[in-house]
Order: C-alpha cells, then structure tokens, then sequence
C-alpha cells in the first residue's frame, strides 16, 4: 500500500499524515516535496518535485513511480481532484470517501455519512481516505526515514486552467480542514440563534458546526454536523455552545487544542472536555459575545475614520 500526497509549498495537507499512517509508504510530489517528507513518519518516503498542481498532467508524471497494489490519497480538496485522473491514468477502480483500507477491503461512508459500507476489492484500487476519521497515534508510528528525491519528467494531460486561486471562506469550508469551529447544540432555542451563530463565528474567522438534533431540524445543513453521524473534526480551537455532549458528538471532535464549553449544566459530559468551563445560558452568553464583537468593529471603525 503506498500514500499519495501531494504538498503545496512545502505543507502536508489535511489527512496526509492519516493516509501515511494507513500505508506505511509514501510519495510526497507538488512543490516543496522534500520538506513535506521530512514531516511525515514512515518507513518509505519519496520525494517528488512536480511544480505546482495540474492533476491531469500530474497523474501521468507519477503514473510510472507507482506500482503498489493499493494507492491511497488523503481525500483534501487537492487528493479529491488527483485520485480520479489517477485512478483513469493506472486504469483502476476508485473507492472515494474511505474511512479505513487494507490490501482486500475497504469501507467508504456513504448517505451524508449515515451508512458505512464494506467493499471486498479483488485487484488493484485506488482510494482516497476522510480526513480526522482514522487518527494518527503518534507513539505506533516508525521513525521518518531520509526522503529519497526523484527526478521525473514534465508530462502532459488534460487539465483546466486555474483562474484565481482564493483563500478559504470560513462560512462555508470543509469542518474537517477548519482550524477554528463555533458548535451549536440543543441548548440554543431557535433557528435565528444559528444565523446569530454564524455572524459571530465568521467574525472570529471560525466555522460553524452542529449537533445531530439541530441538523434533524432543519437548522443547519447536513455536512455541518459533527459526529460519528456526520464529520470528523480536528480544530485547533473548539467552542461549544449549548451542547451536553453526547458521545456520538464527543467521538467526532478528534484532539482540540483549546475546548471552550458553554452550557448550564456544569456536570455535563462536554463541560467536563473543556479546557475552560462556563456556566451561564448559551443564548445569553452568544448576544454578549456578538454585542461586544459589535462594539469592537464599531471601535477600529472609528479609529480609521
């Protein structure tokens, strides 16, 4: 089994370091592949320079490096556009959206993530893997062995042209690529608090996610969810507003940094996550929030002027 990943300026993308973890192998290709390598711990690493992403062309450039019975990409935004034209280029079959893969099986989320089916697979495949779904222990991995570099040739393919290339918009990106997430649960009253959320959590530059009750309601999207029922989340800042914390929630977080918990309950299993607890009403706590947010625009307004 061999991961694919493909690095941009040197940066491992989300999941790279799961799909690593998964093969034990790896070929780092984009640009700044070699310091990509350096960063992810397997017993095989390769590096690849290709230029900058052009995922027709690149599956025929890397097309001749790979002749591993399983190729697994990490399913970014960057994995997700390659593992197609990989997949059409090796002339093998392709299981999308994997939660996890062996050399014979594979099982892949379907139905908005509320249906895990397992696939028997006979022969070669290609895949791409959930990010913040498998989880990396980082005391079973082996020791990052020294990248070998590879010269390749510049190959051509059919590719569209890149336009623009713009920066995340934190309302509507990937759960599982945010850094940032404001969670809204039960203990918010109506749907006008998650629009409320929204506004509060785009001027943080956060995202915002959910708890299964308040997806079932029709509150917010499905792929707003967070859970075992919906995404895999691995932010770097966490706030819960309203959520008790039911285990089909918790087991969805990943590893947090910084969990911050807002509910009434102090005993409450998400309370007992948090790094810093609060104990008020979350509808309260989100109108002094966006007042204070209101009056700090207002502020640097007013300074500008």
């Amino acid at each position: 089994m061999l991961a694919v990943v493909f690095a941009r300026d040197g940066v491992v993308p989300s999941g790279g370091d799961e799909a690593v973890a998964e093969c034990g192998r790896v070929l780092v290709c984009g640009t700044g592949a070699a310091t990509a390598a350096s960063l992810l711990r397997a017993a095989d690493v390769r590096a690849v320079e290709t230029g900058p992403f052009a995922p027709g062309s690149l599956a025929v450039q890397i097309a001749p490096l790979i002749d591993d019975e399983v190729v697994v990409l990490p399913g970014s935004p960057d994995g997700r556009d390659l593992a197609p034209r990989l997949a059409h280029v090796l002339r093998r079959q392709l299981l999308a959206g994997a939660i996890a893969v062996t050399p014979h099986q594979v099982f892949v989320a379907r139905g908005g993530g509320r249906e895990i089916h397992e696939v028997t697979v006979d022969g070669p495949f290609v895949a791409t893997l959930v990010p913040g779904v498998r989880g990396v222990d980082e005391d079973a991995v082996q020791a990052t062995a020294p990248a070998q570099g590879i010269a390749v040739a510049v190959a051509s393919g059919t590719d569209c042209t890149v336009v623009e290339v713009l920066g995340p918009d934190v309302t509507t990106m990937d759960l599982t690529e945010a850094p940032r997430i404001l969670g809204g649960g039960a203990g918010l009253d109506s749907s006008p608090r998650f629009e409320q959320l929204t506004r509060v959590a785009t001027a943080l530059g956060a995202s915002v996610g959910a708890t299964r009750v308040i997806t079932d309601r029709g509150w917010l999207p499905h792929a707003r969810q967070i859970g075992t029922t919906g995404c895999v989340i691995d932010p770097e800042l966490y706030l819960a507003f309203g959520i008790s914390g039911a285990v089909q929630h918790t087991a969805g977080l990943g590893q947090p940094n910084h969990i911050l918990s807002v509910n009434t309950d102090p005993h409450c299993p998400m309370m007992q996550l948090a790094d810093l607890a609060i104990v008020c009403d979350a509808n309260a706590a989100l109108d002094a929030l966006e007042t204070k947010l209101s009056e700090r625009t207002a502020l640097q307004g007013g300074s500008r002027g």
